[in-house]
């Protein structure tokens, strides 16, 4: 049996002959909308829908003298459970990409500095436009780096440290307010020896992360005996539960999942009512399957505004916010019965 001839690709012509205009005009709609009748616009607009009509990125590129392409350092999977937000910002950013006709170029690098290099590379040789940062650090050399190199950017994270007044175009996940908000759901519930478990000092992410818990807890006594930072982990999460829990700590909020997950059982035993006073940060799908409460990062939203920050910028208009902080939301959850 031959296959059914698959239907022709709709182009700027053929557009033009059904609607029965120029194909200049169909041009204008898609590239210089303003300049085109509001009647007119909307017809050609309708018919761009109708037919499923995508522009050329290879007429683009030829028109804009541009690759349309911009770059994205892909990290190593630390563990199973964090990565799996980078997983879904990747993705988003993707989707969010080709929908506006630009595509990621994807390479790995083994430092800061290799990044810079490999970037600037990619850019001379016009394989990329532009460039998305993530994993921002304290004392961060990637957008120093970048600006003296003549590479546009916009990052995923903001500047810590010495470099928190940066110009650069940037947006970010408020880290400090989900971690806040979950100290102050647990106040609400009755604890007042809330512990957080969080990374070593000198990450500008765990660091904010811890900031939010220690407004929420100011005022309850004892509070700065009820903190532990450790490595990333599981295992480290379960060892300094255990200690936390020994010093009279009756919950707790930690700066990751990986960290919730290692302290669960340890937490077990103040399950109440099906919900367990242990907050995570990421939602991850191991925490969503367990029915652990967790603070989630809006990366689709995050996605699509950082490529909209992209295009406003190759294009020579200043984003309204060219730098912009975003607020997580905290998920409360009953704990699974098969986890507790």
């Amino acid at each position: 049996m031959n296959p059914e001839p698959r239907a022709a690709r709709p182009t700027l012509l053929s557009l033009a002959r059904e609607l029965g205009v120029s194909r200049q005009t169909v041009s204008n709609v898609i590239n210089n909308p303003d300049i085109v009748r509001p009647e007119t616009r909307e017809r050609v607009q309708a018919a761009i829908r109708a037919n499923g009509y995508r522009p050329s990125a290879a007429g683009r590129a030829l028109r804009t003298r541009r690759s349309m392409s911009i770059a994205l350092r892909l990290y190593p999977t630390v563990d199973g459970v964090n990565g799996a937000i980078m997983d879904r910002f990747v993705h988003s950013l993707a989707l969010a990409a080709q929908s506006q006709g630009y595509r990621i170029t994807l390479f790995a690098a083994d430092n800061a500095e290799d990044e810079v290099e490999t970037i600037d590379s990619l850019h001379r040789t016009s394989s990329i436009d532009v460039a998305v940062l993530t994993d921002t650090l304290t004392g961060d050399v990637r957008p120093s780096g970048l600006a003296a190199a003549g590479v546009p950017f916009v990052a995923f994270g903001r500047p810590w440290g010495a470099l928190a007044r940066s110009s650069h175009y940037w947006l970010d996940v408020d880290g400090g307010a989900g971690t806040e908000a979950a100290a102050r759901s647990l106040i609400a519930a009755g604890h007042t020896r809330i512990g957080f478990l969080g990374w070593p000092a000198g990450s500008g992410v765990g660091d904010d992360r811890r900031a939010g818990w220690e407004r929420a807890v100011a005022d309850l006594p004892g509070s700065t005996e009820l903190e532990l930072r450790v490595d990333d982990g599981a295992q480290p999460g379960a060892e300094a539960a255990a200690e936390l829990l020994a010093r009279g700590a009756t919950a707790l909020v930690c700066a990751s999942d990986s960290l919730a997950l290692g302290a669960l059982p340890a937490c077990r035993g103040l399950l109440a009512d099906g919900r367990l006073p242990l907050v995570g940060f990421d939602d991850t799908p191991v925490a969503r399957a367990l029915g652990l409460s967790s603070i989630h990062q809006p990366v689709e939203d995050a996605a699509a505004r950082l490529i909209g920050m992209v295009v406003d910028l190759l294009d020579g208009r200043p984003p309204a916010h060219h730098q912009q902080l975003l607020t997580p939301e905290l998920v409360l959850r009953n704990l699974a019965p098969f986890a507790q």
